[in-house]
């Protein structure tokens, strides 16, 4: 079964520490954001043993896309500075589209400007599913937003629920418009669980309202393609090999790796 993971890097140059992620954990596309490594010097290192990788390169200014398959296998759709909307065609198996998205922080955008930035995400997804004609969907990235925030649980935003059995209706009806669902498992990524750590970044503020683990990096997908998926198959990364990627208090390790932790994807479709 194909193998997705998504990383925000944080900016760091973690090249051997991506090439061992990626090969720990059998990635057959891997997406990362906030990367500054040359793409061809992380490819060079992915393919240290053998020819395994392939970059496919786009325009987006927040993401790279490196995959095992033929690169023209992950064809573009549409690209904008922060979203890259790819079509997965291999053989034997039915299209499915692949978005990656890294989308403002809160520390530069208010609440209100990340519910638009959710909703715009939202109607650029339901354009290119349009002209595929399908909704077999994956959307992968780091949104900057918990699952429960507005623009993730909006109808108009990304629609995106904790229920499997809600999401499985499709769609549903508001004031006379039909608005299509995601399936959003990371909402079982929060909390002390399976012994992963409790969500994908951690931030503490002295403020009455702290959250300090939160889930900015998530995995969506449409119900069109739930019969290939379980629970089991997202997890968050914590380690490689005998390499933590959390410090001594099991926080992300800011330091010698990244503020974000990865998130890992198994899906038969």
């Amino acid at each position: 079964m194909p193998r997705f993971m998504f990383w925000n890097v944080a900016r760091k140059s973690l090249p051997d520490l991506i090439v061992s992620l990626a090969f720990a954990n059998d990635v057959d596309i891997l997406v990362l954001a906030e990367c500054q490594l040359d793409p061809n010097d992380l490819l060079r290192a992915l393919n240290f043993k053998s020819a395994v990788y392939e970059y496919a390169p786009g325009l987006c200014e927040s993401l790279l896309f490196f995959t095992r398959f033929d690169s023209q296998f992950l064809a573009l759709m549409h690209e904008t500075p922060r979203v890259s909307i790819r079509r997965l065609q291999l053989p034997a198996r039915k299209e499915l589209i692949l978005v990656g998205a890294h989308l403002p922080s809160k520390m530069h955008f208010s609440d209100e400007s990340q519910i638009f930035q959710c909703t715009e995400l939202a109607v650029l997804i339901e354009t290119e599913e349009t002209r595929a004609g399908h909704k077999r969907t994956v959307l992968l990235g780091d949104l900057n937003v918990n699952p429960f925030e507005v623009g993730m649980i909006a109808s108009s935003g990304l629609h995106a629920v904790s229920s499997r059995e809600v999401a499985a209706r499709g769609e549903r009806i508001v004031q006379g418009k039909s608005f299509s669902f995601f399936y959003n498992p990371m909402w079982g990524s929060f909390g002390d669980r399976h012994g992963s750590a409790p969500g994908t970044y951690y931030y503490d503020k002295a403020e009455s309202v702290n959250y300090f683990w939160n889930v900015f990096d998530q995995i969506l997908i449409r119900p069109e393609i739930l019969d290939g998926f379980t629970d089991d198959d997202v997890r968050v990364v914590t380690e490689v090999g005998e390499t933590a990627l959390v410090d001594g208090s099991g926080r992300p390790d800011a330091i010698n790796a990244s503020d974000h932790l990865p998130i890992l994807l198994t899906l038969e479709f």
